[in-house]
């Protein structure tokens, strides 16, 4: 795998919590790769060291292939924080001109990219305005662009849907992926799962300063899967058409069924079945777990082993 990123037993402690507990994970070049996790799991902590905010306990960084060198390095990184780190009293224009010379643009680059950023993103009207005087939302795109104009290598976008109404959240979910397909890869940090399964390649997720999962999306829900069909048909379906021996009917609204299949029987199985009987199927998929489903159960198991371990 090209990866850009490698992570390597990284740990972090404060005082007697270890906010990062010896995680280890790579990033392909170009992916949008998924840092998930609850309040509190070490997620913020874990970016703050692939920024070089804060210097590992031990563990190391590879940024294609070589140790991460946050004095040399930190122009090919963009990081949006959760925390917003801009100027209240600062005009917006004049922010982002200094923040863009700050990450080695000239002045005539910066000029160039900030306008036509803002242009994009319909910005333009708010040049002379404050920080102050935007909201959260405004806040927010402006904090977005401030990240990427120096096109960086990786960016890291740490909760950026936080207060975008769904027109703005779809104009940065589109520059994502727009930036992806440019080569750019992309750190998302969230935990709120159901962005994660629109937008990302690979996910990784964090409790307790742990990994406890680690794969693409598709596999992850593939499995934890529970072998849970749905299928509808033209006509009612009444009891004598419910073979027991090969599935276990789990729901019913209108004429669909929710139902598990039985071990030792295929799809082929019940569809043959329903068939026989003289139903006309309309529709028949698998019903996978969402990662939210998938998220809360592994924390949740995380919780009760800890709380069995302090018996």
């Amino acid at each position: 795998m090209n990866t850009i990123l490698d992570i390597k037993n990284l740990q972090k402690q404060f005082s007697d919590q270890k906010a990062v507990d010896d995680i280890s994970f790579g990033i392909r070049k170009g992916s949008i790769f998924g840092l998930l996790g609850p309040n509190g799991a070490g997620k913020t902590t874990l970016l703050r060291m692939i920024t070089g905010i804060f210097h590992p306990d031990a563990g190391s960084i590879l940024l294609d292939g070589k140790p991460f060198d946050p004095q040399q390095d930190v122009a090919r990184i963009g990081y949006m924080p959760e925390e917003r780190g801009l100027y209240k009293k600062m005009k917006i224009g004049e922010q982002a001109l200094y923040l863009a010379r700050l990450k080695g643009l000239s002045r005539k680059e910066a000029n160039e990219r900030v306008r036509g950023w803002f242009e994009k993103f319909q910005m333009e009207s708010w040049w002379n305005k404050k920080v102050e005087d935007l909201s959260k939302g405004m806040s927010q795109k402006l904090q977005f662009v401030t990240t990427v104009l120096h096109e960086p290598e990786l960016i890291i976008l740490d909760e950026p849907f936080s207060g975008l109404d769904p027109v703005n959240a779809n104009l940065i979910k589109d520059e994502i992926f727009r930036l992806a397909l440019e080569g750019r890869t992309i750190i998302f940090s969230t935990h709120r799962m159901e962005q994660v399964e629109e937008i990302c390649d690979h996910i990784i997720l964090v409790n307790k300063g742990r990994k406890i999962l680690d794969g693409t999306v598709r596999q992850v829900r593939q499995d934890f899967k529970e072998h849970l069909y749905r299928i509808s048909f033209e006509q009612e379906v009444l009891p004598e058409h419910l073979a027991i021996h090969l599935f276990e009917l789990k729901g019913r609204k209108d004429n669909a069924l929710t139902i598990r299949k039985t071990e030792g029987y295929s799809t082929n199985d019940i569809l043959s079945y329903f068939i026989g009987q003289g139903l006309v199927i309309q529709s028949f998929h698998e019903l996978l777990p969402s990662l939210n489903d998938i998220f809360i159960r592994l924390v949740e198991e995380g919780q009760a082993t800890r709380q069995f371990e302090r018996r």
